[in-house]
């Protein structure tokens, strides 16, 4: 029997969409399968919710120990760059004052 191009392009159509990469109805790839596995096992996480976040450091207590780690450094561009980072911040005051004191 001779296969005319249509139905040769047909049947290699129908190959590629039956391969052996297509999984049987009902079936999952391997790595989802590893995936809710892990999700199972883990027990202490509740389903459908990912994991909380840590709640954010407070911005003033960074600056200040920013301003800590200046004056333990005690040079001038240390306190020039804390100026720079925060100049509107309270502390940024005690800098320009140690600033002066360094300048004498």
């Amino acid at each position: 029997m001779k296969l005319c191009p249509l139905s040769a392009g047909l049947i290699g159509t129908l190959a590629m969409l039956a391969g052996p990469d297509r999984l049987p109805i009902g079936e999952q790839p391997v790595m989802a399968s590893k995936a809710n596995a892990d999700e199972s096992s883990k027990g202490n996480t509740k389903a459908g919710r990912a994991p909380s976040m840590p709640m954010a450091r407070d911005p003033s207590a960074a600056v200040t120990e920013e301003f800590e780690a200046a004056r333990r450094a005690g040079t001038r561009e240390a306190f020039e760059l804390f100026i720079a980072r925060h100049g509107d911040d309270p502390l940024a005051e005690q800098a320009r004052a140690e600033l002066k004191r360094l300048s004498r």
